[in-house]
């Protein structure tokens, strides 16, 4: 696989302005026509060879072309000491400008497109929570060599303002072993790309009017299913989807996770490298993580994996940019992430919540399949719906006692030296681990119900990962303890002002 390449032997800002690479030109058509390439091609060669099929190909084509010849054209940056500078569009003009201190993570990311020209394209995060795709500052595309080079300079401190930071100069944490790809069929997501594809292809063969049963092999599949008794029929349906499922979750894993690495650096950052046709680099300033989360999903939970994401400033909502460990066993997850975090909160005894939360968590998992029993058979007896899907809903409820009862057992909250831990979730289960010090507020939330119940839940307001992480369904007293605890001082006036309350004060 193609690597970075080290940095240049000089990390200086450069006070002119600089335009990206030419051959962007090429690239960022190609990657846009690599994501089109199916639906093209179906637009151009399917049906029966009508002009305005290929001609609407034809201009899309075009169309993309001119679009990174325009975006070249219209984009140029500067790198001074203080600030990083982006003009770009052409009839919509933007000008970016952002403060170099407030930098917090560079993602070097590589399409198939980039990577046969030897370009790359840097992302620049702030710490901004924006849901808008403009925050921070994107250059797609430069030298691959550039891009290295330019995310020394991003990250680079007064203190390490002489330094360059190599390949020789990192630590490693962990890199990918093969007997991880077990986890692969695991995660689900082969069954979600047999799903958007079935839908994508329906729905474009309907836009297009596409007699795709017309064809001979469909025919012949559905005239099979249609004659053969479905205690046939379902095995194998069940069994082909499986194989489907495994396959397509196997070739995602490679083409996400190949070559996973993740160092510490000595510039003071964690940089996780992956990925096969597109590569990518996230390099995370150390003093910007506020903790981890480590994910559980109940079939990979089943099989004793995890994966671990990071709750830190600066990498927005980018799809995988927050990612530290792809599915992996439980045990490397926990020791990932306690060197991470030079800490050991994700092991952390639990405490439970009372059992006024499991009355909750079972009410909540049992009621919406009972409304959905009631209601189908009263659409049999009185709508002449059928009966079997009343008789499934109710087939069901044991299912959702067990779920309500899992996401009880996985309630639970703990308090370390430096980290507030918290665990939630059946179907997915999560358990996050929050620097005490990254914590700027608490909300909390009371409902009707949960008054009733001597219960509340305790959000951690933070300015990393998702904006808040929540304690649910925990003791009243205990609750506005533990964030008393966690953040002394923060909640005593509070919580004096309501213990007065009483007394008539």
């Amino acid at each position: 696989m193609t690597e970075f390449p080290a940095a240049p032997p000089v990390v200086e800002p450069s006070h002119e302005w600089g335009r990206l690479d030419p051959r962007m030109i090429i690239v960022r058509p190609l990657n846009e026509l690599m994501g089109l390439l199916i639906p093209l091609f179906i637009l151009m060669f399917a049906g029966n060879g009508d002009t305005w099929r290929i001609v609407a190909g034809g201009a899309t084509v075009g169309a993309l072309v001119l679009y990174g010849l325009f975006s070249w054209v219209s984009t140029k940056y500067r790198i001074t000491e203080t600030q990083v500078e982006l003009h770009k569009g052409l009839l919509h003009r933007q000008r970016l400008a952002i403060p170099r201190d407030r930098i917090r993570t560079v993602d070097l990311t590589a399409k198939l497109g980039h990577r046969l020209f030897g370009l790359s394209a840097v992302r620049v995060g702030t710490g901004e929570q924006s849901r808008s795709s403009t925050d921070g500052v994107v250059l797609d595309a430069v030298t691959a060599a550039e891009a290295d080079r330019l995310r020394q300079v991003f990250l680079r401190r007064a203190a390490t303002a002489e330094t360059v930071v190599g390949e020789d100069d990192s630590t490693s944490i962990s890199q990918l072993d093969k007997r991880w790809y077990r986890y692969a069929p695991l995660t689900m997501s082969g069954l979600l790309t047999i799903g958007l594809a079935a839908g994508f292809g329906m729905n474009l063969a309907r836009e297009l009017k596409l007699e795709f049963s017309e064809t001979g092999l469909i025919r012949s599949v559905f005239h099979w299913v249609l004659n053969t008794s479905p205690l046939a029929v379902i095995p194998v349906v069940a069994g082909l989807v499986l194989v489907v499922s495994v396959l397509l979750s196997l070739l995602a894993y490679l083409l996400q996770n190949h070559d996973f690495r993740l160092t510490r650096n000595t510039d003071g950052t964690v940089r996780v490298r992956r990925g096969l046709l597109t590569t990518r680099s996230v390099s995370v300033e150390e003093q910007r993580l506020r903790g981890v989360s480590l994910h559980e999903p109940l079939l990979l939970r089943a099989g004793r994996g995890a994966r671990l994401t990071a709750v830190t400033t600066g990498l927005g909502r980018a799809s995988g940019s927050s990612l530290l460990l792809p599915p992996a066993p439980r045990g490397e997850a926990h020791r990932v992430a306690e060197q991470v975090l030079l800490a050991d909160p994700t092991s952390a005894q639990l405490t439970r919540h009372p059992a006024a939360a499991r009355s909750r968590r079972l009410f909540r998992a049992i009621s919406p399949n009972v409304a959905a029993a009631v209601t189908l058979l009263l659409l049999a007896a009185f709508a002449e719906w059928p009966h079997w899907p009343w008789i499934v809903a109710t087939c069901l409820l044991p299912v959702s006692v067990l779920i309500g009862l899992d996401r009880y057992r996985n309630l639970g909250h703990a308090l370390t030296d430096r980290y507030l831990v918290s665990r939630s979730g059946s179907l997915d289960r999560e358990t996050v681990a929050l620097q005490r010090t990254g914590i700027i507020g608490w909300n909390i939330r009371q409902t009707l119900f949960q008054r009733r119940a001597g219960l509340l839940s305790v959000t951690a307001i933070t300015a990393a990962g998702k904006g808040g992480y929540t304690v649910v369904d925990v003791d009243e007293s205990n609750g506005l303890k533990l964030a008393d605890a966690a953040i002394p001082d923060l909640l005593r006036p509070f919580l004096q002002s309501s213990q007065e309350r009483p007394d008539g004060s």
